[in-house]
């Protein structure tokens, strides 16, 4: 059994800065791709940021310069630096981990959502 606990979220003021963690915890063999999405009222899921088990990144271009994605390998755990943030960055966030249960077999697994609410 594998899960994804995101934390981390909140209601904040334009401006300011937000920092959500997803810790994967089970049986967990590796974990390859972690990534956060987001999905706001009436719209759909989108990838915010991605990071590859080499630390390789990607980043949606309406974040690009004001987010940040990291992991810790040893925790299996992904971050998210939310800086200078937005109300269109209100949202849904979740967790996203490619992670094999054993040698064969790679899944997709996905947390519960932290809700992320920015006022102007």
């Amino acid at each position: 059994q594998v899960q994804l606990v995101e934390s981390g979220g909140g209601l904040v003021q334009a401006g300011v800065s937000l920092r959500l963690s997803c810790a994967a915890s089970g049986s967990i063999f590796r974990i390859n791709a972690m990534a956060w999405y987001r999905q706001a009222p009436g719209k759909q899921r989108e990838l915010v940021a991605a990071i590859t088990s080499g630390g390789s990144t990607n980043y949606a271009d309406s974040v690009k310069c004001r987010f940040t994605v990291s992991r810790d390998n040893a925790k299996n755990t992904v971050y998210l630096q939310m800086n200078s943030l937005k109300p269109e960055d209100t949202a849904v966030y979740y967790c996203n981990a490619e992670l094999q249960v054993n040698r064969n077999y790679e899944y997709n697994y996905w947390g519960q959502g932290t809700q992320v609410t920015v006022s102007s």
